[in-house]
């Protein structure tokens, strides 16, 4: 069956069902004394001073059910223990059941009491008004309940599964490329948990596809102007050779190298965000090691063990230094320290810092702060350090204050112990 609500609804009602055959058959075939059956043995034991007695002749067992008959207004009819009819009055009545005590008798007509007397003959009487039996009596109170269930049940199924159904259109939708596809959230219960982790992983989806079309747009814009010095150069280089233009080809090979070396780590990290090879690693001293690589930069604080990747933890450090090297003010100072159960390490200049809306941005790719956009660079550096820091468990954040306006802030988790 394909559609959910539909499965829902008829497992409540084949339920429902089951519930209702269970009780009648219980009631119909229960083999206990219930007081049903002992008000019929009362009744078989006051009608038996009644009857003629079980030695009299037809004519007086006749007389005898004739006189109950215009006496009550019911349907009559005696028989033998072995179910022979003796005499009758009124229309005709079912025959006794095959059981040891009285209750009711089904048969043509309808149903009857049956009266169990005490010397074993049977007394079958029915009203002349249409009853109901008990049995039909509990199949129609159970019927009603079940129709009530069923009335109810429906909008309750086909609310649940019209919430699975738009659920399905919106993974249908992202499906067909619209990234902006979201879905009502309604409830507390795991559908609507379950819309809630779609419209995370939708919104995650359309934020990586916006990201990889700005990475490359802005990839295309950052390469054509090395690419366009490169080719100048070519062509200026066939008409006269000059070694100072070749030094600058050589600086511009470099620059497009490492754009591109950067532009595919960053999205290498973006790809994979788990860990290839860990090992412990001492974070002060890939600091002390990248420090001695720039002028008037130092690095201090006391030894910290992190567990990660080595190579991209001192990318990390060597992007920090390149960018307070390139947009800062020497001297830069570099400090390692332990807070709690994090690593923490501080790249400060004395530069002036930035506006507070360039604070987040600039760890965005391609990004630079408006007073900053002429100085040399890719927009990258401080994008791989987010990068690196957040596979490690960490992050980066500007960090400047009145004293240190210009220091960004790294935070790492410490080796487990």
């Amino acid at each position: 069956m394909r559609r959910l609500y539909l499965q829902f609804y008829l497992t409540i009602l084949a339920s429902l069902l089951m519930v209702v055959l269970t009780a009648s058959a219980l009631w119909r075939f229960a083999p206990t004394e219930t007081p049903s059956d002992r008000a019929f043995e009362m009744a078989g034991v006051l009608v038996a001073d009644q009857l003629a007695p079980t030695d009299a002749d037809q004519e007086a067992q006749q007389r005898a059910i004739d006189r109950l008959h215009g006496r009550l207004g019911v349907d009559l009819a005696l028989f033998t223990s072995d179910h022979r009819l003796l005499a009758a009055a009124g229309r005709g009545v079912p025959t006794p059941p095959n059981r040891q005590t009285g209750g009711w008798t089904y048969g043509r007509g309808g149903s009857a009491w049956a009266i169990r007397l005490p010397d074993n003959r049977w007394l079958v009487a029915r009203p002349p008004s249409r009853q109901h039996s008990p049995l039909l009596g509990i199949l129609s109170f159970l019927g009603t309940i079940a129709l009530m269930v069923a009335v109810c049940a429906y909008p309750v199924a086909r609310r649940l599964t019209r919430r699975v159904e738009r659920l399905h259109a919106g993974v249908e939708a992202l499906g067909a490329g619209k990234l902006s596809a979201r879905v009502k959230i309604e409830g507390k219960d795991e559908i609507a948990r379950l819309a809630e982790s779609f419209n995370r992983s939708a919104a995650r989806i359309e934020e990586l596809v916006n990201a990889h079309k700005m990475l490359l747009a802005n990839t295309s814009h950052e390469l054509r102007t090395p690419l366009s010095r490169i080719r100048l150069g070519i062509e200026l280089m066939k008409e006269a050779p000059n070694a100072k233009l070749g030094t600058a080809l050589e600086k511009d090979i470099a620059e497009l190298d490492a754009l591109i070396e950067q532009i595919l780590l960053s999205s290498r990290i973006e790809a994979v965000p788990e860990i290839a090879s860990a090992e412990d690693v001492d974070l002060l001293g890939i600091a002390a090691e990248e420090a001695v690589r720039y002028e008037q930069c130092s690095a201090a604080g006391q030894p910290v063990i992190v567990r990660g990747d080595r190579a991209l933890l001192q990318r990390m450090v060597r992007n920090l230094l390149d960018n307070a090297h390139r947009h800062g003010v020497a001297p830069i100072g570099v400090e390692v320290r332990r807070e709690r159960d994090r690593a923490v390490l501080l790249v400060t200049d004395h530069g002036p810092g930035i506006a507070e809306v360039d604070r987040e941005r600039i760890f965005s790719p391609f990004y630079r702060a408006s007073q900053r956009a002429s100085v040399p660079g890719s927009g990258l550096g401080l994008t791989l350090v987010r990068q690196i820091a957040r596979q490690h468990g960490g992050d980066v954040a500007w960090a400047g204050t009145p004293q240190r306006p210009s220091t960004i802030r790294v935070e790492l988790p410490l080796r487990p112990q």
